[in-house]
């Protein structure tokens, strides 16, 4: 019986290591699809851009024989339009090239003949400049859907607008219209000789709303350092800029009645090399510059350093070059991103992250190119008389291992940095989507985290495991342990609502507490050691020493109360957040790393306090025995015996708080004011990457290039903990071997 007993038990303990072992493949294969399915979305960040010729139509010469102004395509790439310099619009099918409609243009001025340039301003509207220096406006509507039968069907019409409309002028060679945010219109015109002259439209309405017309014209008689080459007016009419033939680029602020001023005149390359096209980004904050031997640089203006509030035009972003010059650039009208025109290849560039999306090569060089609205199709006309529309795919264009890890130079900045910023009031926003601030905040939280709760952790554990009561620490550790089962919520709830406004108000109350209270506990215990060792008091109060200590803690905070009032009035002007920021240049947050410090700390000290205590406990009675034997006191043993043979399961405990802190985020989520900044302040908030997933994620647009970012923030968070924990228990496996068994 007693045989059968033990090979009941040998089956039972094979079986238990099998089943054991299987729980450990299935939590490994777990882990590691939840890396590769939120790897999945993140990927796609980093795939190429990739453009697909959707149609290629050969022009009718009835049409190539005349100049051609403007092209056009729509979404679906299924339909195309060009303007000639007669004002008709022909609309093409993309399946044959066969003509759909030719309509004229409805609002050409009498005695015009032929038109001289034709402007794209968006939405699908555009400024037509005639022969008699009028200009007329238009919008081309062109659309194409697919029937149930699977029968495509186009859609195409020009339709006039009212305005702007401005009567003959002579001698103009090219022409930009602009509102002038509802009180009319401003016309800049370029004229033969490299004149620039700039009429102004004004609309002004009584109290009684009767409106009230003038008319402003004023010429720029700025020198010019040299031939223009390129002009271009920002969409609100504020500013006017102009490249010129020795690498010149000048800006004039035109927004103001009277002369225009000349803001800057600076020189692009050094090799003074002729500046062919200009174009401004989406946004109309930065411009962007091609010059004649293919180099695309972006400026916008930036507050330097003696200009008092002047803001001057500063080169921020390089793209690569191309092999010719540039002779058009392209802007997209979603993003930063520009196409470039060159003599034999069209290239698409992304102003932020400065990446080279794609390079299109063309078997013949490009005479006008156009975007659809949505900036997903291209139609180019090139020489040889043929009309090509490529359908493009560009998921990410903002994103790059430069703007996710390095500084970059933002709109608006005045130098390059680290910044997250998702989202804005306008569609011309640039995303700031780096994930450094949120890195650093991670690491900031869990750093000061640690910082407040490992000391009081492991110090508690290892007095509750030698120096106190059994008795005691039978109700002491049940419930330091009870503490882990708060939910994170009810803390981050607290330290949000309560925590936080009680500091503010008294904060340097804390800074004398941390002073005051270990100054006075030390003293306390110093005179305690010169009270004979058998006198009642020792005997009353053994194994349970910390219980008379708790009116000292009360003591030493109400001495530092009483401090800091007496110190804020007399060596910080009576207010200390004042003197902080007016002294110091640091801004208090209400919700700051000292809250975020007690509160995640608080969450996770009764992990390592378990933890620890239990390592503690479980070293050998006999090495405490040894130790006490040799004459070394309770002291000397806890410290020099016990805590290194109990080492590794220490570390292990505040290699586990470690994770739990670096992962939480309600706690951080409530008790921050969630500010992305990096600074070691410990006034200020901060974000965390889990933080930053919970209050990112439900508005981020599906698999949008913030919805992405996010599970890559996830899966760096995910990578980290493993590399952090990978590094513990190699630590923790050298420390086992190094102090033995435990």
């Amino acid at each position: 019986m007693k045989k059968n007993f033990t090979d009941k038990s040998r089956r039972n303990d094979r079986l238990a290591e099998v089943l054991i072992r299987i729980g450990g493949v299935l939590v490994i294969i777990s882990v590691v699809w939840i890396l590769v399915m939120i790897s999945r979305v993140a990927l796609p960040l980093f795939y190429p851009a990739s453009a697909r010729v959707a149609a290629t139509i050969k022009l009718p010469s009835a049409i190539t024989s005349g100049r051609v102004l403007a092209v056009g395509t729509e979404e679906n790439q299924q339909s195309a339009f060009l303007l000639d310099e007669t004002g008709t619009f022909h609309f093409l099918k993309a399946t044959d090239g066969s003509i759909s409609a030719s309509i004229k243009s409805p609002n050409a001025p009498a005695g015009s003949v032929r038109l001289l340039s034709a402007e794209y301003i968006g939405k699908s509207d555009y400024n037509l400049l005639w022969d008699n220096g009028a200009i007329s406006s238009v919008t081309v509507a062109l659309d194409s859907a697919k029937d149930t039968d699977g029968k495509i069907s186009i859609s195409h019409d020009v339709t006039a607008r009212d305005e702007p409309a401005f009567v003959a002028a002579g001698n103009v060679v090219q022409s930009f219209v602009r509102p002038i945010e509802g009180k009319g219109f401003v016309r800049v015109d370029r004229q033969a000789g490299d004149r620039i002259r700039v009429i102004r439209q004004l609309v002004e309405k009584d109290l009684l709303d009767n409106e009230k017309r003038s008319i402003e014209t004023v010429e720029l008689n700025d020198p010019l350092p040299g031939r223009i080459s390129a002009i271009t007016v920002d969409s609100k009419g504020h500013y006017l800029y102009a490249g010129t033939g020795n690498g010149m680029l000048l800006r004039w602020d035109i927004s103001e009645s009277g002369p225009a001023r000349l803001l800057d005149n600076i020189q692009v390359s050094d090799d003074h090399q002729a500046i062919t096209s200009l174009a401004l980004v989406l946004g109309d904050v930065s411009v962007a510059v091609g010059d004649a031997k293919g180099r695309l640089t972006t400026w916008f203006p930036v507050k330097l350093a003696g200009s008092g509030e002047d803001k001057r035009l500063t080169r921020i972003h390089t793209l690569r070059p191309s092999a010719g010059q540039a002779s058009a650039i392209l802007p997209s009208p979603r993003n930063k991103t520009l196409f470039t025109l060159d003599n034999g290849a069209i290239h698409a560039d992304h102003m932020t992250s400065e990446r080279n999306l794609l390079s299109i090569a063309l078997t013949s060089p490009p005479l006008i190119a156009a975007l659809s609205p949505k900036g997903n199709s291209l139609c180019v006309m090139d020489e040889a008389g043929t009309l090509k529309i490529w359908k493009l795919d560009i998921p990410h264009p903002e994103i790059s291992f430069g703007t996710l890890f390095s500084k970059v130079w933002y709109e608006g900045y005045e130098k390059p940095e680290y910044a997250w910023q998702s989202s804005a009031a306008n569609d011309d926003f640039e995303p700031k989507l780096s994930l450094v601030p949120l890195m650093f905040g991670t690491v900031k939280a869990t750093l000061f985290a640690m910082l407040f709760a490992v000391p009081l952790a492991i110090l508690a554990a290892l007095y509750t495991s030698q120096f106190m009561s059994p008795k005691l620490k039978g109700r002491i550790k049940p419930l330091v342990e009870i503490m882990a089962a708060i939910p994170s919520v009810v803390i981050g709830f607290l330290a949000g609502l309560w925590l936080a406004p009680l500091i503010d108000k008294s904060v340097l109350t804390v800074f004398f507490s941390i002073v005051l209270v270990p100054l006075l506990l030390l003293v306390t215990i110093f005179f305690w050691k010169r009270i004979k060792i058998n006198s009642p008091l020792q005997r009353l109060t053994r194994g349970q020493e910390f219980v008379a200590m708790i009116p000292l803690v009360v003591l030493g905070c109400y001495l530092a109360f009483l401090l800091s009032g007496v110190a804020e009035l007399h060596l910080f002007a009576g207010d200390f957040k004042q003197w902080l920021f007016s002294s110091l240049g640091v801004r208090y947050d209400q919700r700051n790393s000292i809250i975020i410090a007690i509160a995640l700390g608080f969450a996770v000290i009764p992990i390592i306090f378990t933890i620890a205590e239990d390592a503690i406990s479980n070293v050998p009675r006999n090495l405490t025995a040894a130790s006490l034997a040799l004459g070394a006191s309770r002291w000397q043993t806890a410290w020099r015996v016990v805590l290194p043979s109990a080492l590794p399961g220490v570390f292990s405990a505040v290699m586990i708080g470690f994770g739990r802190a670096i992962g939480e985020t309600m706690i951080v989520l409530m008790a921050t004011g969630n500010t992305p900044i990096m600074s070691w302040s410990l006034f200020n908030g901060l974000r965390s990457l889990s933080a930053n997933i919970a209050v990112e994620i439900p508005e981020a647009p599906l698999f949008s290039s913030l919805y992405r970012v996010l599970f890559l923030s996830a899966v760096l968070l995910f990578i980290f903990t493993f590399v952090i924990n990978t590094m513990a228990e190699a630590l923790r496996q050298r420390f086992r071997k190094k102090y033995g068994r435990y």
